[in-house]
């Protein structure tokens, strides 16, 4: 279904287009707010990205890569962001005490993942919290799939240790 509002929309069917961003408009938002954090610059980045898909998708060449290039789109256009308004992407604290409920747990993953250097951050959110394969997040990111394993086998060890000293509580990175 995808693929058939991919290709009316590069055809210039506005209603698919519509329908492809409906599609994974929530996907979008929940990265876009990973990285940038407040709730307008996310707002901004989104709807920047809508925009330049909207003008460029005639030049996407492959139908079965719209998901890889259009979150390629937002992350560049959040790194523009961030680097415009020269500011460093701040790290909430959730507290100290560790909590075994599963929501304060998944609430303890976020901060933790928050917490992990940007490269390192976005091959989780891509992989685990996006559903993407090694490849996807490879093109996504301009990276070799080696590059992505390597970050993803160093930011698990990294939230690996960030939580061996809560209680020796074990992730299981699978339900991250």
């Amino acid at each position: 279904m995808m693929e058939l509002d991919v290709q009316a929309a590069k055809k210039g069917d506005k209603d698919a287009f519509i329908r492809l961003i409906k599609q994974i408009e929530h996907n979008l938002f929940q990265t876009a707010k990973t990285i940038l954090k407040h709730d307008e610059d996310t707002a901004d980045a989104l709807q920047e990205t809508i925009l330049k898909a909207y003008q460029s998708i005639h030049k996407l060449k492959h139908v079965e890569y719209f998901k890889t290039w259009i979150f390629r789109i937002l992350i560049n256009e959040c790194n523009t962001m961030i680097a415009r308004r020269s500011k460093i992407v701040s790290v909430d604290c959730i507290g100290e005490q560790v909590s075994t409920s599963a929501q304060n747990q998944e609430i303890e993953i976020r901060d933790a993942i928050d917490k992990l250097p940007a490269k390192q951050r976005m091959v989780i959110i891509l992989h685990y919290f996006q559903d993407m394969t090694m490849k996807q997040v490879a093109d996504t990111l301009n990276l070799s799939e080696s590059a992505v394993k390597k970050r993803l086998q160093q930011a698990k060890l990294e939230l690996l240790h960030q939580f061996s000293g809560n209680e020796k509580e074990k992730i299981q990175y699978e339900s991250i």
